[in-house]
C-alpha cells in the first residue's frame, strides 16, 4: 500500500485523536497537541461525511469545553485549520477560539505578565550622538548589535568618536541609512566583557585596551574608511 504525505498526516492525526479519545473517556484531561488532534479528526471525519463547511465550523467550537483540556490549553489554541475534502473539492476549514469561552480563571502558562512601572533600556550607558551619511548608492542596514566603528565604509561620519559603541536600540532592531541623507543617531558604549572579534575584522581584542584601539584605527586607514 502506498500511502501520499496527505494519507500519512491525516493516519498521524487519527492516532493522536484516537489516543484522545480514550484519554477524555477516562476523564483525563487532554493536552494541546491532543485537544488540537481531536478537534482536527472530528472536522475532517465530518467533511468526509459529507457535512457543509459552516456546520462543520460550527461543530468544532463545540467539541471540547474548558473543563475538557489542562489549564491554559484554551488560551493557546487561538485555532485549529485543516484542509478537508468535500464533493466539490479540497478546502481550508479553520474555527477561531474552539474551547475557549473567555471564562478562563487566574493565569495561564506561557503568559507574560509584566512589572509594574518602566524599564529604560541600556540605562546608565555613556551615550553619543552622531551625524551619518550615506555616501553610496543603496541602503544600507546597521543592526543595534554591530560595532558601530566597523559599519559600512560608504557610511561617513568621525569613526574614532564611534570605537566602542554601538546603536542605542532595543536587541534585534536596527536602522536604515539611504543614500544621500544623512540622519543623527543616537549611540551607546557596549557592555559585557567589552571584547570584540569579527565584525569588519578592525577590532580585535579588549575595547578599553588602547593597544586594540590604536590598532583598529590603523586598520582603519589602511581601508580608507572616511572619518577614520
Amino acid at each position: 500500500m502506498n500511502l501520499s504525505p496527505t494519507e500519512l498526516e491525516r493516519l498521524t492525526i487519527f492516532t493522536a485523536a484516537e489516543h484522545a479519545r480514550r484519554l477524555k473517556s477516562r476523564g483525563v484531561k487532554l493536552s494541546h497537541p491532543e485537544a488540537v488532534a481531536f478537534i482536527a479528526d472530528e472536522m475532517l471525519l465530518a467533511a468526509r461525511c459529507g457535512l457543509a463547511y459552516e456546520k462543520i465550523v460550527n461543530m468544532g467550537a463545540c467539541l471540547l469545553t474548558p473543563d475538557d483540556v489542562e489549564p491554559g490549553v484554551p488560551t493557546l489554541t487561538e485555532f485549529v485549520a485543516v484542509e478537508a475534502s468535500f464533493p466539490e473539492g479540497t478546502k481550508l476549514v479553520i474555527v477561531f477560539r474552539p474551547i475557549a469561552d473567555g471564562a478562563e480563571d487566574g493565569e495561564s502558562p506561557g503568559e507574560i505578565i509584566p512589572g509594574e512601572g518602566e524599564i529604560e533600556i541600556n540605562q546608565g550607558r555613556e551615550r553619543i550622538e552622531l551625524d551619518v551619511l550615506n555616501t553610496g548608492d543603496r541602503d544600507i542596514q546597521v543592526r543595534s548589535h554591530a560595532h558601530f566603528f566597523e559599519a559600512n565604509p560608504a557610511l561617513d561620519f568621525p569613526r574614532a568618536a564611534a570605537f566602542g559603541f554601538r546603536l542605542d536600540l532595543p536587541s534585534g532592531s536596527g536602522i536604515r541609512f539611504e543614500p544621500g541623507i544623512s540622519r543623527r543617531i543616537t549611540l551607546v558604549a557596549m557592555a559585557g566583557n567589552r571584547i570584540i572579534h569579527g565584525q569588519a575584522g578592525l577590532t580585535e581584542g579588549h575595547l578599553d585596551n588602547p593597544e586594540t584601539a590604536s590598532a583598529a584605527l590603523a586598520a582603519a586607514r589602511a581601508r580608507f574608511y572616511k572619518g577614520a
